[in-house]
């Protein structure tokens, strides 16, 4: 992932990174790998644990991590966090599209109210020493292609989501965007495709 060519030591001092969504799927990879490939980094993360995330899938890394169960729209919480690190990688969403084709409600509240949640505590904390965020999203803010279309997105694509989960992420997005240019956040976007592999 490209964000790791961010993460570096500051002076003697361990760089403290926060996760969102550590115990998910693609965070738990991250983390593990940020574990084992960066021993100058300090992995907290913050995970709600429901049904997206485990415990399990950190369990070889439990003693090298701090694991954090809560909420990313509990303020109190998040902001304190992020007060407490250096830069933050923000995995944590609602994710699974049927789902939200069920119950859009969760994921306008983790998606867009969390994403908030995390900005200002990022732009709050920048206040007194830069914090960094990296925003994890997905593909799906573009929309859909046609099946066999050899065409494909590029960042400049407009976005077209067509679904609660998409519009959702593409909502968080557009927050990550507006908090860069009015507050000044630095904060950098990815929009991966679909992953597979362990955990």
């Amino acid at each position: 992932m490209r964000f790791q060519t961010h993460l570096h030591s500051i002076g003697s001092v361990l760089m403290r990174l926060l996760v969102t969504g550590g115990a998910g799927f693609i965070g738990a990879n991250f983390v593990r790998n940020a574990v084992r490939e960066r021993p100058d980094v300090r992995v907290t993360v913050l995970d709600s644990l429901t049904y997206a995330g485990s415990r399990e899938a950190l369990a070889d890394v439990d003693s090298a991590i701090r694991l954090v169960e809560g909420d990313i729209t509990d303020g109190a919480v998040v902001g304190k966090l992020v007060a407490d690190s250096d830069a933050v990688v923000h995995f944590a969403a609602e994710t699974h599209v049927d789902n939200a084709l069920a119950d859009p409600e969760p994921f306008v509240h983790s998606n867009v109210l969390g994403t908030f949640t995390i900005l200002e505590a990022v732009r709050h904390a920048s206040s007194s020493k830069a914090v960094r965020l990296h925003h994890i999203s997905t593909d799906e803010v573009y929309g859909d292609l046609a099946l066999g279309d050899p065409g494909r997105f590029t960042e400049s694509t407009p976005y077209n989501p067509s679904s609660p989960y998409s519009s959702t992420k593409a909502s968080s997005d557009m927050l990550v965007r507006a908090w860069t240019r009015s507050f000044e956040v630095r904060a950098t976007i990815s929009n991966c495709s679909n992953n597979y592999g362990p955990y």
